[in-house]
């Protein structure tokens, strides 16, 4: 009897290193992306992700978008977000699951499986949450009639458990974690430096005019990127001339670039461009950071960013569902904005142009 329960073990031991040698397999960039640049991308963007059980649910925990005092308009009171939007994940997943295990979150969950329809009011400057089941909030919460702030959003949940959507808010609310758009792309070009053995921070250090001792990232915004530094290279944003790694600039209403994303891979057999960004102007399980699309005619790789005829799949939405929505449809639109400005650009780090083509695609 113990030699077959031992056999058996030993099969089911075989049998789940087996699973997790495919699994291991299945999810290494390079399957799909080979070896190149592309895939390096694809490693510095899966960072952003993990896979967590929260009261007995998988869910795939993004890192949410955080830009200090972005909603602050109202208040006097101004508030940082950990590492002002600018660190690593690194520095960042620590943090999230010391979230995750206190007290304040399994409250926060067991709060969102009471079974009644309930609305959750977060107090952002103050990092304190409180809930309502009156008949009438969550009346007008349905009818559209939002009463939040932009520092004290609303949200109405079901009672039926706690999703991904609510990890989010609790992180980005309570928390005081994420990235902002530009920490985002600075993170995905100082780890493709790495690969290719530069240390971009020290690089740019002194064209960023960043303090001895003073995280570079914490300069490298989008006025970095859209700066006339020689580091920075313009690109002609027809797709035929687009890279890899190169910098998606969206312009903001006031004349200065308000929003930047980066491009992953072209495939100009197919017609794709898939980009990354991060920002919580999107549909409410996209919000943070993931990835985006750009459709084109494989034909016509000429056609500028641009052009109408393109096919944008990122749809812009606002933050938490009763807020004034974007005043963009999608990012197709958001590009082309402002053309008073000049509307969106696109461009190029110099100092990490050796490293991407010792890589190759």
């Amino acid at each position: 009897m113990k030699k077959r329960l031992l056999i058996i073990i030993t099969l089911l031991s075989q049998t789940l290193f087996a699973q997790t040698d495919h699994l291991a397999s299945f999810s290494d960039p390079s399957r799909l992306w080979g070896n190149g640049v592309e895939r390096t991308i694809e490693e510095a963007y899966r960072q952003f992700f993990r896979i967590r059980i929260i009261d007995g649910r998988i869910m795939n925990i993004r890192i949410p978008f955080a830009e200090n005092h972005e909603r602050s308009t109202l208040i006097e009171a101004n508030w940082d977000f950990v590492g002002e939007g600018k660190a690593s994940p690194e520095i960042l997943w620590p943090i999230i699951e010391e979230i995750f295990d206190s007290a304040d979150f399994e409250k926060y969950v067991k709060a969102l499986s009471s079974g009644r329809e309930t609305v959750f009011i977060f107090d952002i400057p103050e990092q304190t949450w409180s809930t309502s089941t009156d008949l009438f909030d969550i009346a007008r919460m349905k009818a559209g009639s939002y009463r939040g702030l932009p520092h004290r959003p609303y949200v109405l949940t079901s009672g039926r458990g706690v999703t991904e959507t609510d990890v989010y808010n609790y992180l980005y609310c309570i928390g005081h974690v994420g990235i902002d758009c530009s920490g985002f792309v600075w993170h995905i070009l100082t780890y493709i430096g790495k690969a290719g053995g530069i240390d971009l921070g020290r690089i740019l250090a002194p064209v960023l005019r960043a303090p001895r001792g003073i995280d570079p990232a914490l300069y490298a915004g989008t006025a970095f990127f859209n700066s006339r530094t020689p580091e920075i290279i313009t690109v002609a944003d027809e797709i035929k001339n687009l890279r890899p790694a190169d910098i998606i600039l969206f312009m903001g209403s006031k004349g200065a670039m308000a929003h930047a994303a980066i491009i992953q891979s072209i495939d100009f057999d197919n017609g794709v461009i898939r980009y990354l960004q991060s920002t919580d102007e999107a549909p409410l399980l996209e919000r943070g950071v993931h990835e985006s699309f750009i459709f084109f005619d494989p034909s016509n790789s000429g056609i500028s960013l641009k052009d109408p005829d393109l096919h944008w799949t990122q749809k812009r939405f606002a933050p938490f569902p009763g807020e004034k929505d974007s005043p963009f449809s999608d990012d197709g639109e958001r590009y082309r904005a402002f053309e008073e400005f000049g509307g969106g650009k696109v461009v190029r780090m110099r100092a990490i142009v050796p490293v991407i083509e010792r890589m190759g695609r």
